[in-house]
């Protein structure tokens, strides 16, 4: 793969576990060496460096704190092994060698001054067994802070909180991407974390980078049928077509108002986000299999005839507050929202009105 980071974004790489992320980030830590290629941090080709020599900080999945350490001492390791010597380092009379004292003064004037910025100067005294996930997740983001470096490498560093302490520590995060201004690499299997905090998005999926894109462009323009159905939640409805003399894509015997650059006859597959989905009024004959009722909007499982898997609608509440399971129900699928997917994964582009499909055999030969 290829990828330029630029200088303060926070990019996320997403996808299923096993897809490569970590061991992405490994490589660009100097932890894993990489088979073939460079990587770069600002002008330097770093691939013989240590990781100690990239000027980069990393937050692990299980924190990495020590747990024999206070919070002020798990905090203050980085800026201590880089300033202090040896021997300024030993217990007791380290601080009686050279100008220790001072250097140490300072190190705790930065360990508080991060400390706060984390609301966490409460805890120093503290260690990490004393405190909770999202407490010793505040304390591996202070240790890395305190660095200053040119890039945060973070591991999926939510994994082990509940979901009300993911909610607040993604806040957390972006309020200090956007405080600390560095550049940020993240690393998550969770769509909603890459969604919400990222300015660009990397959808990893066996070992390859399928697309890097804003989150929204990801959700509305998938390039990739299996990037369409990794964003989202719910997941994306798709349904078997082929495109007709015209062009217009033709589903469930239906046609859509999207005509494709793609020669007649062609498979493709269609797909539908839930609120590109209608119901009621004419379409399909649908029964109702199942209701997600989240108070802001109602998730409608519809099972349709001649489709494998029940499709999901998105409404509100309100219009079929009196929906019951087993309900019959009509769907429509004819929405201008729909994407278009060939055999290969690949989305095709619309075709522009009044320009004729091209023939079968230009196709194949193209």
């Amino acid at each position: 793969m290829s990828l330029d980071i630029g200088d303060g974004e926070f990019m996320t790489f997403v996808g299923p576990s096993g897809c490569g992320k970590t061991t992405l980030l490994r490589i660009l830590a100097g932890l894993e060496i990489q088979d073939a290629g460079e990587v770069r941090i600002g002008e330097r080709v770093v691939d013989r460096l240590a990781p100690k020599q990239r000027d980069i900080a990393m937050v692990f999945q299980s924190y990495a704190l020590y747990p024999y350490m206070t919070v002020a001492e798990n905090i203050a390791l980085p800026l201590i092994m880089r300033r202090l010597s040896f021997w300024q380092r030993l217990p007791l009379l380290g601080r009686f060698v050279g100008d220790a004292a001072s250097v140490r003064g300072g190190i705790d004037a930065e360990v508080m001054q991060a400390a706060t910025a984390l609301g966490i100067e409460r805890l120093l005294s503290r260690r990490p067994g004393q405190l909770s996930g999202g407490q010793r997740q505040r304390v591996a983001l202070g240790r890395a802070m305190v660095r200053h470096p040119s890039a945060f490498l973070m591991d999926e560093p939510l994994s082990n909180l509940d979901a009300k302490l993911r909610v607040q520590a993604r806040t957390e995060i972006s309020e200090l991407h956007r405080r600390v201004g560095g550049t940020f690499v993240y690393v998550t299997h969770d769509q909603v974390e890459a969604m919400t905090m990222s300015d660009r998005v990397a959808v990893m999926i066996d070992g390859r980078l399928l697309q890097v894109a804003p989150p929204q462009r990801l959700y509305a323009e998938p390039d990739d049928l299996r990037v369409a159905e990794f964003i989202g939640s719910p997941r994306i409805n798709t349904v078997e077509a082929i495109v007709g003399e015209s062009g217009r894509v033709i589903a469930l015997g239906q046609s859509l108002p999207v005509a494709v650059a793609a020669a007649p006859g062609e498979k493709v597959t269609v797909g539908l986000r839930p609120e590109a989905v209608a119901l009621g009024g004419a379409g399909h004959a649908a029964r109702v299999h199942h209701l997600e009722n989240l108070g802001v909007e109602l998730l409608v499982h519809l099972r349709v005839p001649a489709v494998a898997s029940p499709l999901i609608a998105r409404v509100a509440p309100d219009r079929f507050a009196d929906l019951r399971i087993g309900d019959p129900i009509n769907v429509c699928l004819a929405s201008k929202k729909a994407l278009v997917f060939d055999r290969d994964n690949r989305r095709l582009g619309l075709r522009p009105e009044g320009i004729a499909p091209r023939p079968a055999h230009m196709a194949q030969a193209g």
